[in-house]
């Protein structure tokens, strides 16, 4: 399995960077907002976390060349406490685990425009 671009950089930075202020599920526009404890903030669209997920059944799909999931919409947040976000999506897939280093990795990525991101219009 290999991690997200920029995911050793965090992972090697100031713990604290890696930890939330905040969480915030804006559900009209479809983003998911972290406000980092750094003063960071990552702007995550429900379509790309729903994408991206690292649970044992999408990363199979991956590997087996399917295409990924159609993007949906959360319906759901669970905080794992200092491990990260149990996501739960419009489409019923719960099994996906986010941990805080990867969902910041994931806002890097966006922000430093690290490919398309998907909508929920796709």
């Amino acid at each position: 399995m290999s991690a997200a671009p920029g995911l050793a950089a965090v992972a090697s930075a100031d713990p604290r960077a890696v930890l939330p202020r905040a969480v915030t599920d804006r559900r009209s526009s479809g983003e998911l907002v972290i406000d980092w404890e750094d003063g960071a903030r990552s702007l995550l669209p429900h379509g790309l976390l729903r994408q991206r997920c690292r649970c044992a059944a999408c990363e199979q799909s991956r590997r087996s060349g399917l295409p990924p999931p159609a993007p949906a919409a959360l319906s759901e947040i669970r905080a794992l406490a200092v491990q990260g976000l149990n996501l739960v999506f419009a489409d019923g897939h719960e099994r996906g685990i986010y941990p805080w280093a990867y969902l910041r990795a994931l806002g890097d990525e966006v922000a430093g425009g690290g490919g398309r991101v998907p909508s929920l219009r796709d």
